[in-house]
């Protein structure tokens, strides 16, 4: 048995998030796995200043949540996103000075980095139209579920801008390779579901009617496993790519020595002794 958590450590450690009222989006939580819906189906669910704020803020927070294990992000309706909104975002955008325009691009990387350093496993479900920053949010998860009809576009440079945009140039080759990246980041032109299923880009292909059932059962198997040393694992594919192969292979013998400490790993022992499954409770 653990001993319970001093209160003092737990302030501003530890917080309950499967209440969350979200403003911006939809969010709902059960079993340990919140789903993030964007919801603004009349628009393809665009992205919004207050909108890449909240989420932001909000996928900061879930590095203390102790009742959300896996993220399922999705868009309401038969899109994903199409990106920030062109009247709410992209219009106000050309009237600002750089010092403001710094602002605004720093924070959508904020969101980026948020969901990579969040602990917990996300999973996109794509269906539709996920274009621009849309397309952004599902590089930026770790596991990707489309259909053969959804669309993926890095629209940047159709707007005169770089293809550089929160971190595309480094998340996007590491998915799908430099060469396919860069079609993709140079051209603007949309990944088809099939083609994005043989680039790697997608895990798997699902009909739609079923996509987002999918997500929460693939979600829903993460929560089952070992929450802590699933954690682990996300921090160390996103730190590993900094590192030398000696480095990576020190800092795995360090994370994996910490996983042998948690009650998880003694569970799974105890239970392949007696020829049962084991039970993780993320200790």
């Amino acid at each position: 048995m653990s001993k319970p958590l001093d209160p003092a450590l737990a302030a501003g450690n530890r917080r309950e998030l499967a209440a969350y009222e979200a403003r911006h989006f939809r969010w709902h939580c059960e079993g340990g796995v919140a789903t993030i819906t964007l919801n603004r189906p009349e628009r393809k669910n665009p992205l919004t200043f207050d909108s890449y704020a909240e989420l932001r803020d909000l996928f900061r927070s879930l590095k203390c949540a102790t009742d959300v294990h896996a993220v399922v992000l999705a868009g309401a309706g038969e899109n994903f996103c199409s990106g920030g909104d062109v009247h709410e975002i992209i219009g106000p955008l050309i009237e600002l000075p750089a010092p403001e325009l710094l602002m605004f691009t720093r924070m959508t990387g904020d969101l980026v980095l948020a969901m990579r350093q969040c602990p917990q496993p996300i999973v996109a479900a794509i269906d539709g139209v996920c274009a621009g920053a849309g397309a952004i949010l599902a590089m930026a998860s770790d596991l990707r579920l489309g259909t053969a009809r959804s669309k993926t576009a890095f629209l940047f440079n159709r707007v005169g801008l770089a293809g550089c945009d929160m971190g595309a140039c480094a998340l996007l080759p590491r998915i799908v390779g430099q060469g396919r990246a860069s079609e993709l980041l140079y051209t603007g032109r949309s990944l088809g579901g099939e083609e994005g299923e043989r680039w790697g880009f997608f895990n798997r292909l699902c009909a739609p009617d079923s996509l987002l059932a999918e997500a929460h059962s693939l979600a829903a198997q993460l929560v089952a496993g070992p929450t802590f040393a699933n954690g682990i694992t996300k921090t160390m594919l996103h730190q590993e790519w900094s590192m030398t192969v000696e480095q990576a292979i020190e800092a795995e013998a360090q994370a994996q020595a910490i996983c042998m400490l948690t009650q998880d790993f003694k569970r799974a022992y105890e239970a392949f002794v007696r020829k049962e499954r084991p039970v993780f409770k993320g200790d």
